[in-house]
């Protein structure tokens, strides 16, 4: 069930008491790949996940429209790049999972997109689950896949899963630029400290790692990897016993 595609009376009459949040970022991520790589994804392994639940439980599930804009800031000197403060997203969210509850969608998988985004996440949804509010679990896709590839920001990893859920929006011939600009790691680490806090300091194409080897076939298998497991949690978060409004 689409949230935002359907009626307030289809809500109503629905007998679905979970929900996926896709929570994304509009950011850089190389030359070659869109700003909403994050927002896509989140939003892609949700919908996903919610196909395999159903097939799965005989059960619907409500998909939210997802959050477009994360917090992101460490890329702020390439055009386009969106960002809000940890705060607000926290607020964001939590005002957002307060009202699915109170349409007794209070069973909540959120599907993250963003690394940026795992610290404010966790702490809203454990504050939401504590207070009674809603029961709300937070999912980042990429702890939960292996690949040939690591992982880097706009690296293979990200472009092979762009290719299989939107293969329009990725320009191949901005591999070899891309290439020459990556960065090698996750900022500059000195005694354990990254030293940089911001992407341009150590990559001048605002990506990770060389994208060439990206297919759709590896890409398609970390979107099954991924609903897959995101599947399990929603099945587990709707049967774990909660002191809230159940």
């Amino acid at each position: 069930m689409q949230l935002a595609d359907n009626s307030w009376t289809d809500a109503r009459d629905t007998e679905t008491t979970v929900a996926l949040l896709p929570v994304g970022s509009t950011e850089q991520h190389g030359p070659h790949a869109p700003l909403g790589v994050d927002l896509h994804s989140a939003r892609a392994i949700a919908e996903a996940a919610a196909d395999r639940f159903t097939e799965s439980h005989q059960r619907e599930v409500a998909v939210c429209p997802p959050v477009p804009v994360g917090v992101a800031e460490e890329h702020r000197a390439f055009d386009g790049s969106l960002w809000v403060s940890e705060e607000t997203l926290r607020r964001y969210v939590g005002d957002i999972l307060r009202s699915l509850a109170s349409s007794g969608l209070e069973r909540v998988v959120v599907v993250n997109g963003h690394g940026g985004n795992t610290g404010a996440l966790a702490e809203i949804c454990m504050e939401v689950t504590r207070a009674g509010e809603c029961y709300a679990v937070p999912f980042t896709w990429f702890d939960v896949v292996d690949s040939t590839f690591d992982l880097g920001h706009g690296g293979p990893v990200e472009t092979s899963l762009m290719l299989a859920i939107a293969p329009e929006l990725i320009d191949e011939d901005r591999y070899p630029a891309a290439a020459a600009g990556a960065g090698a790691g996750f900022g500059e680490i000195v005694a354990g400290s990254n030293v940089a806090y911001d992407f341009d300091e150590f990559s001048e194409a605002g990506n990770l790692g060389d994208p060439t080897p990206a297919t759709a076939e590896e890409g398609q298998r970390l979107l099954e990897l991924s609903a897959t497991a995101c599947a399990e949690l929603l099945e587990a978060v709707r049967t774990r016993e909660w002191a809230g409004a159940d």
